[in-house]
């Protein structure tokens, strides 16, 4: 009897383990007709490229030959050509070099304020969803209601102005804004859970209200919370270069897309490459995040799906 029950070398042994293996194999298939579904929009692929080569340029943005600091008044305002692709700047510059240095910023900014977005909203959103109907609940969806009221650019020029214009402040003060959004997906979601069956199961059993919530509840929820940080990643990233441009996000000398936009829009009739150029750049990361997050969600959830 013990050996027909005890894990041997070969998986899990004993009446359970075809289900353990059938819930493996089940989470195996959707995964792989998730990527199926998710591969199969050309649009899509196309997006997830660009922004995995602008992730790679991050990355290895200190390890190419090209100094976006290094200044050259003899070449300033030139356009591209085969000394510098792109052209340069007011001060000589080389742009492509400025472009792939301020792709690491914006993506750091933008991850990073995600994130506070996703761990402040989903913990806030999970304990709304779980004391659902107390006054608890009501006091914390009345101060999300009281950050939506307000436009979310001018919550992060307020929180900006607050704090002082530096990268991390710009990226708390991004995350501020997306907390409430998390927070109230988180909740919806939670509340619909804690109706079903396994939940149910799982208190009868005496779990604490803590394990329900860690061990049964936010699982379920990362499908979609995924889906909400890839479309807001986009929206953080045009918020940082909304303060660049505005001079209170990341500072000179630091290459920013907001920046060069500001500083090369006063040569747009003898140099529009200065500053049409970092443009189209935020343009295409910004387009290629959002079809990848509506990709995303159509792959993940099907059922909205014609």
């Amino acid at each position: 009897m013990r050996a027909a029950t005890t894990p041997g070398r070969g998986g899990a042994r004993g009446p359970d383990a075809p289900a353990i293996r059938q819930g493996r194999s089940g989470r195996r298939s959707a995964f792989r007709r998730a990527l199926r579904r998710l591969t199969r929009n050309p649009a899509v692929v196309v997006a997830l490229v660009i922004v995995g080569v602008f992730v790679v340029l991050a990355l290895v943005a200190q390890l190419l030959p090209i100094d976006p600091y290094r200044s050259n008044f003899a070449a300033r305002l030139q356009p591209p050509s085969a000394e510098a692709w792109l052209g340069t700047d007011q001060l000589g510059r080389d742009i492509l070099a400025r472009i792939i240095a301020g792709s690491r910023i914006a993506l750091m900014v933008g991850f990073i304020s995600v994130s506070v977005g996703l761990v402040g909203g989903g913990l806030i959103g999970l304990l709304a969803g779980m004391v659902s109907g107390t006054r608890l609940d009501a006091f914390l969806m009345r101060c999300m209601d009281i950050i939506l009221a307000f436009p979310w650019l001018l919550i992060v020029i307020a929180v900006i102005a607050i704090l002082g214009p530096s990268i991390p402040n710009a990226m708390i003060a991004i995350g501020i804004t997306l907390v409430p959004e998390f927070a109230r997906l988180t909740r919806s979601l939670v509340m619909s859970l804690n109706a079903q069956d396994f939940v149910l199961a799982a208190r009868s059993l005496g779990a604490s209200q803590l394990r329900i919530a860690f061990r049964h509840v936010l699982p379920h929820c990362t499908a979609q919370l995924v889906v909400l940080s890839t479309l807001r990643l986009g929206r953080a990233i045009l918020s940082e270069a909304g303060l660049s441009y505005l001079g209170l996000g990341v500072q000179p000398p630091h290459p920013a897309w907001g920046s060069m936009i500001a500083s090369g829009q006063n040569y747009l009739l003898s140099a529009p490459h200065a500053s049409i150029i970092p443009g189209v750049a935020v343009l295409i990361v910004v387009m290629a995040l959002n079809i990848a997050g509506d990709g995303l969600r159509d792959a993940l959830d099907p059922k909205g799906v014609r």
